[in-house]
């Protein structure tokens, strides 16, 4: 096992700068989720890692040493990638245990490490199909089993549950947790899907347009968004945002709806008198009035009703606001109701720039 830094890593395409200035420390043993929309970076990142491809700037470091100038069989790392790249004409076996054979490992000791990746992924059984006899699931775990045969320092995974429906992606993602605690081994893991990213990482790095814009733990970049792109991207259904502007104690909606200040995280002297804001309201701290909740009166424009709760959809200043309900609650759509915010859970950014105020 090792760890990994990327030191000012840059990547260019001609002018155009994709990866600009990385800096990162990802420790021995960790997993790292590098996660952000399409064309932030993350696999071009990973592929830079692995020596897919070329570094523009900057350094990569395994462990001890820099190995921009390492081919990709030297650097010591295994890569699953998104579309499996299993040989069809082999077994399971065959496939597994490919790299070994063209290292000239020894046949016994090959077959030992084989049967022992196969008993962890539960694919034993599938050790002698070629890849066209198995399933999606199946052929990932295969060619995550290629991957752990070769006992390497780091494991780089590059989206490779996106080919899978949505109940594979949950087994295989438990499946990919469970390895990881079994194994400790570095993991440095490419999504653009934010409930993986939650799900597996130690850390989270997101990305956008080539730059990080937070890193921290799942609970961190999930309480503590550093801007409203962070809190946007990171939950499900996605963080609300209203427009509101400081009225002396209090901030003021559109609609006459107001929170007052000395409820909020946010300090009066952090903001000017008459300062517009964006209140992010995630849509589980949305919930029926109660005690310690800050009221809102609001017009209900839709009702996703999902049988284990209600999703409201209402309007509240210029906004349309989504509030996670329980199930019993079925309001008519025009109908207006009143709702309490968890004050402690609500986050403020400031308009123009969009970073987060009282962090």
């Amino acid at each position: 096992m090792a760890s990994v830094t990327l030191r000012g890593l840059e990547k260019h395409y001609g002018s155009q700068r994709v990866v600009k200035g990385l800096d990162l420390v990802i420790a021995d043993g960790e997993f790292v989720v590098l996660v952000g929309p399409s064309g932030c970076g993350k696999s071009t990142t990973l592929r830079m890692i692995a020596g897919l491809e070329s570094i523009s700037g900057g350094e990569v470091m395994i462990g001890d040493d820099v190995v921009n100038r390492l081919a990709p069989r030297e650097r010591d790392i295994a890569m699953v990638f998104q579309d499996y790249a299993l040989y069809p004409h082999k077994t399971v076996r065959e496939n597994m245990g490919f790299s070994l054979k063209v290292r000239g490992m020894a046949a016994a000791e090959a077959k030992s490490r084989i049967d022992e990746a196969a008993e962890l992924l539960g694919i034993a059984h599938l050790l002698d199909r070629r890849p066209g006899q198995l399933s999606g699931g199946q052929r990932q775990r295969v060619a995550m089993g290629r991957a752990i045969v070769r006992h390497p320092q780091v494991f780089l995974f590059d989206e490779p549950l996106s080919n899978l429906d949505a109940q594979l992606r949950g087994q295989v993602r438990t499946e990919i947790k469970k390895l990881h605690q079994k194994l400790r081994t570095t993991i440095i893991y490419v999504t653009h899907d934010q409930v993986e990213a939650m799900t597996l990482a130690d850390r989270i790095v997101i990305l956008r347009n080539g730059v990080i814009e937070q890193v921290g733990t799942p609970d961190e970049v999930y309480n503590q968004p550093r801007n409203v792109f962070v809190a946007g991207f990171v939950g499900s259904p996605a963080m609300n945002f209203a427009r509101a502007t400081r009225r002396g104690a209090e901030l003021a909606f559109a609609d006459g709806n107001a929170l007052p200040l000395d409820r909020l995280a946010v300090r009066a002297d952090q903001l000017a008198d008459g300062q517009p804001v964006l209140v992010g309201i995630r849509p589980e701290h949305v919930l029926p009035v109660g005690e310690g909740r800050v009221e809102i009166a609001v017009p209900v424009d839709v009702v996703e009703p999902l049988g284990s709760d209600t999703l409201l959809h209402v309007s509240l200043g210029e906004a349309t606001v989504t509030a996670r309900m329980p199930p019993a609650m079925r309001p008519k759509v025009g109908e207006v109701v009143r709702l309490g915010l968890d004050p402690t859970k609500l986050h403020v950014f400031d308009a123009a720039s969009e970073a987060a105020i009282g962090l």
